[in-house]
């Protein structure tokens, strides 16, 4: 399975963006797609997840109100619209799909088994 992620990049405070994450290879249905970020300095942090089959997600306190997660299952792809976006959003994005069987929070990384290679995203103040 692999992750590619796109459509970061710089954008003013107050600004808006949409991340795309599409899967290939042996991609499976039924698993939850989720998004993290790492800030400059900081941990990996959860950022928001969409279970199968997108009728229930979940987010980060910080992101609650500005973010969106969405899925097309049909083209194996999640998005995260990223609106009003703050200099403390400045971080490397990445996509992440979870194991079929998930055993720890959903919003543990060790929730998910395979991972995207990061789009920058840089909010500007």
């Amino acid at each position: 399975v692999q992750l590619q992620a796109s459509g970061g990049g710089l954008v003013q405070a107050g600004g808006s963006l949409r991340l795309s994450c599409a899967a290939s290879g042996r991609t499976a249905s039924r698993v939850a797609m989720g998004w993290f970020r790492q800030p400059p300095g900081k941990e990996r942090e959860f950022v928001s997840v969409i279970r199968w089959p997108g009728t229930t997600t979940y987010y980060a306190d910080s992101v609650k109100g500005r973010f969106t997660i969405a899925r097309d299952n049909a083209k194996n792809t999640v998005y995260l619209q990223m609106n009003s976006l703050k200099p403390e959003d400045t971080a490397i994005y990445y996509c992440a799909r979870s194991h079929s069987i998930i055993s720890s929070s959903i919003a543990d990384a060790h929730a998910y088994a395979y991972w995207g290679q990061g789009t920058q995203v840089t909010v500007s103040s």
